[in-house]
Order: structure tokens, then C-alpha cells, then sequence
């Protein structure tokens, strides 16, 4: 499961456009990977919620959680389902309205700088290892398109904006992420090695 991404969209991914985006100014590189989780209804996965919220589709009188969602405009780059399935929202090269206040280093409006990633799932439920697949293969990906983008500019939401967000969670295993990562990369060095 080798993922590319060709002008700013991942290969392989379904591609639903958000209308929550906006162009990047002219002087931002892309330098940060945020990890998010997000189930609709709370807790429940396999819904259409998720896409329908983030296109500004979801019917808010269609559950008493989604009331509070009302007139939100939100979005990531990209959704991993439990599944694996992947749906693309925003292209890389935009904004996706992910972040919200917040910052990393100092810097204010990660949105700016960074790409988003929604895992389906909570703060109390176990990711799956499909999920964990995938979103290695697709970090790789992200990683060998934007160099800025190096592992130590990997952070959960709770991360860039810790009095708001508790995502992606105490049950994202960040060592088995960053294990992944490490063992995919270094296959990858000794394939090039060897050829």
C-alpha cells in the first residue's frame, strides 16, 4: 500500500472538495502534520456525518449532538475511516479549516503551515490496525512530496491548541506510529540500496 501524491492529491484516496478551504500565502511551506480523531454521532463510526460536516452538508436536526454544530465550517485534508477507506477534502497545497486558534513553536495559525488528518474514532476507543497502515503509508507519502514535513513535525491537536482539544486521543499509540514510520523508512533506504 505505496501511496503518491501528484498535484497535491493523494493517489488512491476518494476526493470529495470542501468548500472550508483557502489559499496559503505565497511564503508558507508545508512543515506540520496534524493528527485529529472525529466520529459522528460521538462514538458511532460508519456514518456519512463526517463528509457531510465538513461540506457544510449535515443535517443538524438530525441528532441533538449535531445542534451544536450548527453554521460550523470545518474541514481536514484528509479522513482515514476505520477501514482504512481514505477521502481527500482539501488539496495539500490549501488551507483546510482544521486547526482552529492554535500553535506550534511559537507560531500562531497552524492552518497555515500544516496538513490535517482526521482518524474516525475517539480519545477512548482503540484505532485500528488498518488505520495505523494507512496512516503510516500516507505520512511517507506526505513526507517524501513536502520535505519541510520531517517526523519531529508531527503533533496530535491537543498538541497545538492543549486548553481546547484532547485529540487524537490517550488511545493513539504514538510509538507504534512513529515505530512504523521508522521500520517503512528504513525498508525503503535498503530497497535503494539494492538496486
Amino acid at each position: 500500500m505505496n501511496f503518491v501524491v501528484t498535484q497535491h492529491l493523494l493517489e488512491g484516496a476518494r476526493f470529495v472538495e470542501s468548500p472550508n478551504q483557502s489559499e496559503r500565502s505565497a511564503d508558507s511551506t508545508i512543515e506540520l502534520l496534524v493528527i485529529h480523531n472525529i466520529s459522528l454521532p460521538p462514538g458511532e463510526f460508519g456514518s456519512p456525518a463526517i463528509e457531510e460536516l465538513f461540506c457544510n452538508q449535515l443535517d443538524c436536526s438530525a441528532h441533538p449532538y449535531y445542534e451544536a454544530l450548527e453554521n460550523l465550517q470545518v474541514s481536514a485534508h484528509l479522513l482515514i475511516d476505520r477501514s482504512a477507506n481514505i477521502t481527500q477534502f482539501v488539496p495539500f497545497n490549501c488551507k483546510a479549516w482544521h486547526a482552529g486558534q492554535s500553535q506550534f513553536q511559537g507560531r500562531e495559525n497552524c492552518n497555515e503551515f500544516s496538513i490535517g488528518i482526521e482518524l474516525e474514532g475517539t480519545d477512548d476507543t482503540a484505532f485500528t490496525d488498518a488505520q495505523y497502515g494507512a496512516l503510516i503509508e500516507v505520512t511517507l507519502a506526505l513526507m517524501n512530496t513536502y520535505p519541510a514535513l520531517t517526523v519531529d513535525r508531527i503533533v496530535g491537536h491537543s498538541d497545538i491548541a492543549p486548553d481546547r482539544k484532547t485529540d487524537p486521543g490517550p488511545c493513539f499509540d504514538w510509538s507504534r506510529y512513529r515505530a512504523g514510520l521508522a521500520d517503512r523508512t528504513s525498508q525503503e533506504a535498503r530497497r535503494a540500496q539494492n538496486q
